[in-house]
């Protein structure tokens, strides 16, 4: 027996060893026999029946211990001397008293008053032969019925009582065996099934695909808000979660926000017709953009050169950081084109000019030259992703944060390939920024949520934003899905931080992580249990041979081996203080879009091909041997006079590379 002290199930009865749900089972099938034998005896056996009931159990007992006994039967008389045994006929229900004995628990029928029988009486008891006795009993009372005839129906359905019972209570006595043996939670999570999980919470939000489960595994819906993240290795089954996720926002008609590095979902879930955006200054899709579009304050300025701008673990550095935000921040001001911004970052001059007057002027003090030059390096190191952006004339459409927030019409894909991701990083990660900044408020009555689906979130440099949509975002009814690999990797670029930002998601789901400390703190995420396991000890020498003791533990829940040695489409869900283990199948979905289409077709380098030398004339092995030494020898040297007259050699032709529009 327990009972329950903030959360923990205390031991206030000595757990027994005995199968107390099996021997529950049979007390219930035996107490259910009683009340089936109860009712027949009732209701199916007839007055007469009854009441010969226990002279038949008698004489069909006794034969086996000796052949007679004494009996008294039952008689009707007429008054006039004639008696004979009473018939099913003659007897009902009732009451009749014996002199100087107990009363008869029946009565004459009518039809016996009828045909003139006045006395029903016991038969003074005489020896009788117990096997004649059944037999007659058998015939004349019971209609050929044995006894085992009369009890075979009750004592059949108590027999199916039992049976009912058996395999739940032979289970939950062998669960309470397990328990006892490896120990019976008091506190901390919960491992369950999909099924359970379901069952606990009754959720209606987002689901997972589960394997031998019809139902989806689901979330409650009010817990959307409060954000997903997923953790595991590269091939363990974080992009079939995310698929499954981004079908269900596809149902619901939610718009998305996806940062795709490997380009998976767009070629799946693009659609033009749906008002699509394609974020990569390299794909032909890309609307135009430009920084200084996205103001509306001045203030805003400073947020946009922060997200460009990225601050280093050196503090001695931090002062060629803010310089930089700071001057790039004025130049918004003046609503420049990239184009602009380009031409002014190239000629250090034109900053001059439009700093002059400033307490920004002396951050680049020529009489500084190292502080100046340090300064501008900074600064252009922007340039090379700004560079990449399409013209206002090149592109097909113009798109901003800013209006695309209000309207929040069709999904955003910011993809890149690998060859240019580290190019287009400082971009990438200044649109995921002023897309939280310009969600962050809360949902007007017309506008649906929008997701943010960021997988790979390491290969982003440090959102500023970030941390703060993670935090405050549930009020603004905007689901962020957080994909990456480790704990670690978080911590690289936000520092303490990443512990915050990994606290803050609901629902936190755990793949394979090969890494030694990375599942480690997966396993110390899903938490820790504490169980009470009982302790055996056989000994010889006493009357008990036995000895018990309850021994208390804190230990994982889920071991950081069994993180790293998960199967790839396993993982674990953690929602509150459940934790579900499950398996899911692959996701196959065709693609049916391109996942990149190129808009710079002139960015690539061409090399011209390499001339063929003339042939020249056989020589023989002195002369090759000669040519090969004059080749090794400086051009001066070869000029001076050679002691021994051999023929030289022209040195080899240089490759050449020439830079130049595509052919």
């Amino acid at each position: 027996m327990t009972e329950s002290h903030w959360g923990r199930k205390e031991s206030i009865v000595w757990p027994p060893h005995n199968p107390i749900y099996t021997y529950g089972a049979v007390f219930l099938a035996l107490i259910a026999t009683g009340v089936f034998l109860y009712l027949h005896f009732t209701f199916a056996l007839s007055p007469l029946q009854q009441y010969y009931l226990p002279v038949y159990l008698k004489a069909s007992m006794v034969p086996s211990f000796r052949a007679s006994a004494n009996y008294q039967m039952l008689l009707v008389s007429d008054g006039r001397g004639h008696a004979w045994y009473a018939t099913d006929k003659d007897v009902v229900s009732g009451s009749t008293p014996q002199p100087g004995g107990k009363r008869l628990p029946l009565a004459l029928s009518a039809s016996a008053k009828q045909n003139g029988i006045v006395y029903l009486s016991r038969s003074v008891p005489a020896n009788y032969q117990n096997n004649s006795l059944r037999s007659y009993l058998k015939q004349q009372i019971y209609g050929g019925a044995g006894v085992v005839d009369i009890f075979e129906r009750p004592l059949l359905f108590g027999l199916l009582a039992l049976l009912a019972q058996l395999p739940l209570s032979i289970l939950k006595d062998i669960r309470r065996r397990k328990q006892m043996k490896y120990g019976r939670r008091l506190k901390g999570p919960i491992l369950v099934t999909p099924k359970e999980f379901n069952k606990a919470f009754e959720g209606t939000g987002i689901g997972i695909k589960t394997d031998g489960c019809k139902e989806m595994l689901r979330i409650p819906i009010r817990a959307e808000d409060q954000h997903f993240e997923i953790i595991g290795d590269t091939g363990s089954g974080k992009t079939t979660i995310i698929m499954q996720m981004l079908r269900q926002i596809q149902a619901r008609g939610h718009s998305a926000i996806l940062y795709d590095p490997a380009c998976e979902f767009i070629e799946r879930f693009y659609d033009e017709k749906r008002g699509d955006i394609v974020l990569n200054p390299l794909d032909r899709r890309c609307p135009y953009w430009g920084p200084s579009e996205e103001l509306v304050r001045r203030a805003e300025a400073r947020t946009v050169a922060a997200s460009l701008f990225q601050p280093t673990s050196d503090k001695k550095g931090e002062f060629f950081i803010e310089s930089p935000q700071k001057i790039f921040a004025h130049l918004l001001l003046e609503l420049p084109t990239p184009q602009q911004l380009i031409e002014w970052m190239s000629h250090p001059e034109e900053i001059d000019r439009r700093v002059k007057g400033t307490e920004l002027a002396s951050l680049i003090e020529p009489s500084a030259p190292q502080q100046r030059s340090g300064v501008l390096g900074s600064l252009s190191l922007v340039a090379d992703s700004f560079r990449l952006l399409p013209r206002k004339a090149e592109a097909k459409t113009e798109w901003t944060a800013r209006e695309w927030s209000e309207k929040r019409q069709g999904w955003i894909f910011i993809t890149s390939q690998p060859a240019e991701r580290e190019a287009l990083r400082p971009l990438h990660s200044l649109w995921i920024d002023m897309l939280v900044l310009r969600l962050l408020s809360s949902p007007k009555p017309e506008q649906h949520p929008v997701w943010f689906v960021l997988d790979e979130l390491a290969s982003l440099q440090k959102l500023p934003q970030l941390h703060t949509a993670i935090t405050e975002n549930r009020k603004s009814r905007n689901p962020i899905v957080l994909g990456f690999q480790g704990k670690a990797q978080l911590e690289v670029m936000y520092g303490h931080l990443a512990e915050v930002m990994l606290s803050q998601p609901a629902t936190k789901i755990f793949l394979k992580t090969g890494e030694p400390d990375a599942a480690e703190w997966v396993s110390c995420a899903i938490g820790k249990v504490e169980i009470e396991r009982m302790k055996e000890t056989h000994y010889d020498g006493s009357r008990s041979g036995r000895n018990f003791a309850l021994d208390r533990q804190t230990e994982p829940l889920v071991l950081d081996s069994e993180i790293s040695g998960l199967e790839p489409m396993h993982a674990y869900l953690k929602h509150g203080n459940y934790v579900a283990q499950f398996s899911f199948p692959k996701l196959e979905i065709p693609p049916t879009k391109a996942k990149f289409i190129e808009r710079l077709e002139d960015d690539y380098i061409i090399r011209q091909p390499r001339k063929e030398q003339p042939p020249t004339a056989k020589t023989d092995d002195h002369q090759v041997t000669a040519v090969r030494v004059a080749q090794a020898i400086p051009a001066e040297e070869r000029k001076r006079p050679q002691a021994v007259d051999r023929p030289e050699a022209e040195p080899e032709k240089q490759k050449s590379f020439t830079f130049g529009p595509r052919i």
